[in-house]
């Protein structure tokens, strides 16, 4: 039987500058490539409306049609990992599986437990680093711990940045490696059990002319100032390093986000906790409100603050919300209301096309106050004094909330100076 080697896609739904792919490519045997609807992971997405599928599904045809031009396909399974790769081994002379690394830690305790299934059938499991410049260890302190504070951080990553040059994996031009194959089989979406949603998603070119004026536009929801790659960086549908050799070269600033990103995926791998507790243990002492009927209005955009509103309807609107406004309505759910950030936290991972673990939890446990190089417990954004500030127009407001200054609009559900002192009270008595 003719030896294989196997490249299992997850989150790098691409052909071009895909380090995993590159190197199951480059190893000298043919290769079969192959993605897995895991029902562990569709149980995250219940509702068969759910747009992300759709765009995955979508991803995962491109590829197909690419693969299909070299008498070769896309492998789509759907059952769990172990499943599918002990049938693999059956039917196939497998040497080896290549993967690109992940970082959350369901997807580390389902690569060992893969690995350690492959190696009792002697099959090596090599997995390459490409959703982030840097992993590990590589951006750590002097003595080897990892960094809990962004901007020392940031100043060695961008000093381990300039001291070398970001590789570039050219998989596109090895797909002649690619084992022929008969099978012409790819599902339907329907099959998996979701509906094809008719949406436009995000385009994933790179705006010179948005992200050199990215530092201007970014804060304000209103205007087109934001890159929306958001998605692509979730499912690989772009490279990293290409995004950072851009970002490089005409935005500092856009450049600072992208190292955020690459903090709180660092941060979740050096603590791993962070998924399900606050990153400071105190934060565990705070006699959190949880009020299901102030969180049902924080939900459907009702709490009578436009700017918190219109953040909260265009999430549920488009599966989309401004990055300013996410901090904005992040604040007001765990200050003004004093509701538990991971009640925050959930909502968002339901709703964001965008969603990525480190960075939903990064970004909601600094705004509690909860989370490394977070915001400290006492700075409570003004809803009033950030609409003056980013959206003085009420332009976005305006888009969202149509009624937004009519007799139909609600009252506030609480006044902003009563909850600023309760909120700073209440986590000062439980932080004490």
């Amino acid at each position: 039987m003719e030896k294989i080697n196997l490249f299992w896609f997850r989150r790098d739904l691409r052909v071009d500058d895909n380090r995993g792919l590159f190197e199951a490519l480059n190893a000298g045997l043919p290769v079969v490539p192959l993605f897995i609807f895991d029902p562990a992971i569709l149980t995250q997405f219940p509702d068969p409306n759910d747009a992300r599928l759709t765009f995955i599904h979508q991803c995962l045809s491109e590829v197909d049609q690419e693969f299909r031009r070299y008498n070769s396909s896309l492998q789509v399974y759907s059952s769990s990992p172990e499943v599918v790769f002990g049938r693999l081994a059956t039917k196939y002379s497998i040497q080896s599986v290549f993967v690109n690394t992940d970082y959350e830690p369901s997807a580390i305790s389902r690569d060992q437990k893969v690995e350690k299934l492959l190696q009792s059938k002697g099959i090596e499991f090599l997995s390459f680093k490409d959703q982030v410049v840097f992993h590990h260890d590589e951006v750590v302190k002097a003595d080897g711990k990892p960094y809990t504070v962004f901007t020392p951080y940031s100043r060695k990553w961008k000093e381990k940045l300039a001291s070398g040059d970001i590789p570039f994996y050219d998989s596109k031009k090895l797909l002649y490696g690619l084992k022929h194959l008969s099978s012409d089989y790819f599902p339907e979406l329907q099959e998996i059990g979701y509906k094809v949603q008719s949406i436009r998603f995000p385009e994933r070119s790179f705006d010179q002319s948005l992200i050199e004026n990215y530092a201007q536009t970014r804060d304000f929801p209103a205007e087109n100032g934001t890159s929306r790659l958001g998605i692509h960086l979730r499912f690989g549908t772009i490279s990293i390093r290409k995004l950072t050799l851009f970002a490089q070269q005409y935005s500092a600033v856009f450049l600072n986000e992208l190292i955020w990103r690459n903090f709180y995926m660092d941060i979740l791998w050096h603590f791993p906790h962070v998924a399900v507790k606050p990153f400071k243990p105190a934060w565990e002492n705070i006699p959190w409100r949880n009020n299901e009927t102030e969180f049902e209005c924080w939900c459907a955009g009702q709490t009578g603050y436009p700017l918190v509103d219109a953040g909260m309807r265009e999430l549920n609107q488009t599966g989309y919300m401004h990055n300013r406004v996410r901090m904005i309505v992040a604040s007001f759910l765990t200050k003004h209301l004093l509701i538990e950030w991971r009640w925050g936290e959930t909502y968002f991972a339901s709703k964001l096309h965008d969603y990525e673990l480190a960075s939903n939890n990064g970004g909601w446990q600094w705004a509690s106050g909860s989370g490394c190089d977070a915001a400290p417990y006492f700075r409570v954004f003004s809803p009033d004094l950030q609409t003056k500030k980013f959206d003085h127009q009420f332009k976005y407001i305006r888009k969202w909330v149509p009624e937004y200054d009519t007799a139909a609009y609600p009252k506030p559900i609480v006044d902003h100076a009563f909850a600023r002192l309760r909120a700073i009270e209440t986590y000062r008595k439980a932080l004490k």
